[in-house]
């Protein structure tokens, strides 16, 4: 009664009671829709098409993955409430879509570990959460996979990449990611299921995984619950 739920889209108290989001609101979510990009899951305008233009430019570490919503001026409102207005709750909604949606992802790699995406310390310290962590603690529990926050961390606060290029991307996210001290001489899940918000050009995904396969991790995939346009 005192913290009624409110809607990942307007903002507003959720009617009917019980609802992770007003059902009006629901139609203005631009979901991912067939057919999507072999390797990133984008959605493609062409049915002949097996890739987007972005993955058929660029050479990918990663071996594919998946996007709930387009990264649309709606999703955009609704991922800056997630981490600047700590609407954690948000994410309720956007972890049980992702989960019923790409049920047949989670099952294919049922023996994967899900590991978020790490936000650097001083950026945790202000905000007080990694959204990508939520995410996968939400997605984990609804999933049954094993959530490890400890695996990946980052190392190097980078410049905003909201500004940048691609090529810029990646070169801003050098040596910004590296496997835990803990893990440099033990063993690595052998599959992992990379975690987080926003997927745009692909860059953080890719630095990602460039680091858990030079730990010997053998294969990485990703979840995003937005991805923008190619």
């Amino acid at each position: 009664m005192l913290f009624p739920r409110c809607c990942p889209v307007c903002g507003q108290i959720v009617l009917p009671e019980g609802a992770l989001i007003c059902p009006g609101c629901m139609t203005k979510l631009h979901f991912i829709r067939q057919p999507s990009c072999k390797k990133c899951g984008a959605e493609l305008i062409s049915d002949r098409a097996e890739y987007c233009p972005d993955c058929l430019r660029r050479q990918r570490s990663f071996e594919s993955g998946v996007a709930l919503i387009r990264y649309d001026a709606v999703a955009q409102k609704s991922m800056a409430a997630v981490k600047y207005k700590n609407r954690r709750e948000y994410l309720d909604f956007y972890a049980e879509a992702i989960a019923r949606r790409y049920g047949y992802f989670f099952e294919r790699h049922k023996d994967a570990v899900l590991v978020p995406v790490p936000v650097h310390p001083a950026r945790l310290r202000a905000r007080g959460f990694n959204q990508a962590g939520e995410l996968a603690v939400r997605l984990g529990r609804l999933t049954e996979l094993f959530v490890n926050e400890r695996l990946l961390i980052r190392t190097r606060k980078t410049a905003p990449q909201k500004d940048l290029g691609p090529d810029e991307r990646l070169r801003n996210l050098r040596h910004a990611f590296a496997v835990a001290s803990e893990y440099q001489n033990g063993p690595v899940p052998q599959s992992v299921v990379l975690v987080d918000d926003i997927y745009t050009t692909g860059s953080t995904i890719e630095a990602c995984t460039r680091v858990l396969k030079e730990a010997g991790v053998r294969q990485v995939y990703f979840v995003s619950i937005c991805i923008g346009g190619s």
